[in-house]
C-alpha cells in the first residue's frame, strides 16, 4: 500500500470533520488540512481590521488586504496536530471561538477570498497523501479526489458537540447561541452564491449523529484500506 490517494471530507459545521481527518492522517503518515482552519484565520484578521462584524462586511476592503494576508500550518508536536499561524502569529485558540464561528460563512462566501484559499490548498495537495476537509473539497478543490466523504448529523446533536466543546475550554455561551449559530452557518454555507456547500455526486453520505469517534474511524478506515487496494 505504498500508493497515496487524495481524500475529501466535506459536511456541516460541527460534524468532527477536523476530528476525523487529524486520526486519519496520522494513521496513514499523510498531511492534514483544515481548511475551515484557513477560513477562520482570514475571519480573524478581518475582525481585527475591523472589517466583519455582526452588523458589517467590508468586501472591497478585506479584497484589498487578501495579498497581505500570509496563512501556514506548523506542526506542534506535543498537540499532535498543526495549528494555524496567520502573519507567523499563531492564532489557533482566537479561531475557534463563537466570536469567529458566527462570522466566518459571511467571509468565506467572498468569492475572492475563496479564490486565494482554494489555490493555496490546491497546491498542498497536488501530491496526494493527504486528507483535507471543509465545504468544498470533494466539489471544488479536488473534484477528482481518490475518497470522497460527506459528513453529516442533525443541528441538535452538532450544537450540543460544539457546546460541549466551547465550555470545556471556559467559554461562557449558551446553548441556544450555539445551536442559532449553527442552523445560520448550514443555511450561509449551503445557499451562496460561490462554491455552495453540497454532496458531491460521487461523495458517500456518513450520518454520525448516533456514532462515536471509534465506530467512525473504524468504517472510514475500512473505506480507505479498499480504496487502496482498488487504486
Amino acid at each position: 500500500m505504498n500508493k497515496k490517494i487524495t481524500i475529501a471530507i466535506d459536511g456541516f459545521s460541527s460534524t468532527g470533520k477536523s476530528t476525523i481527518a487529524k486520526l486519519l492522517a496520522k494513521k496513514y503518515n499523510y498531511i492534514y488540512v483544515d481548511t475551515g482552519a484557513m477560513y477562520r484565520a482570514v475571519t480573524y484578521f478581518a475582525m481585527k481590521n475591523k472589517l466583519v462584524s455582526k452588523d458589517v462586511l467590508k468586501n472591497e476592503a478585506l479584497i484589498l488586504k487578501l495579498k497581505g494576508i500570509n496563512l501556514t500550518f506548523k506542526f506542534n508536536k506535543i498537540l499532535g496536530f498543526a495549528e494555524m499561524f496567520l502573519n507567523n502569529i499563531n492564532v489557533e485558540n482566537e479561531i475557534r471561538g463563537l466570536e469567529v464561528s458566527q462570522l466566518v460563512s459571511k467571509v468565506a462566501a467572498i468569492s475572492e477570498v475563496r479564490k486565494k484559499l482554494v489555490a493555496e490548498q490546491q497546491l498542498m495537495g497536488i501530491n496526494g497523501g493527504i486528507v483535507m476537509d471543509g465545504r468544498d473539497i470533494g466539489t471544488v478543490v479536488f473534484p477528482n479526489a481518490d475518497l470522497k466523504l460527506f459528513m453529516t448529523a442533525s443541528a441538535d446533536k452538532r450544537a450540543n458537540r460544539r457546546f460541549k466543546e466551547l465550555i470545556d475550554k471556559g467559554d461562557n455561551v449558551k446553548y441556544e447561541d450555539v445551536l442559532f449559530n449553527v442552523q445560520e452557518r448550514d443555511r450561509i454555507d449551503s445557499t451562496r452564491e460561490d462554491s455552495p456547500l453540497k454532496k458531491a455526486v460521487d461523495a458517500i453520505e456518513f450520518d454520525n449523529s448516533d456514532m462515536g469517534i471509534q465506530d467512525q474511524f473504524d468504517t472510514i478506515c475500512n473505506l480507505i484500506d479498499i480504496k487502496l487496494i482498488e487504486v
